[in-house]
């Protein structure tokens, strides 16, 4: 029992930084949207 819940907390911890990574990268990709829609409009308008 004691070994089957170390697997699976290590599984988790796995899971928990893909997560954060996969966080981090999404919220990375939407700033990068916002900041590329404001300069075509900043350049469209100029």
């Amino acid at each position: 029992m004691k070994k089957e819940k170390e697997i699976k907390n290590k599984e988790q911890k796995k899971f928990d930084k893909g997560q954060i990574f996969i966080k981090i990268m999404a919220g990375i990709l939407a700033i990068m949207m916002v900041f590329s829609v404001a300069v075509s409009l900043i350049l469209a308008l100029v």
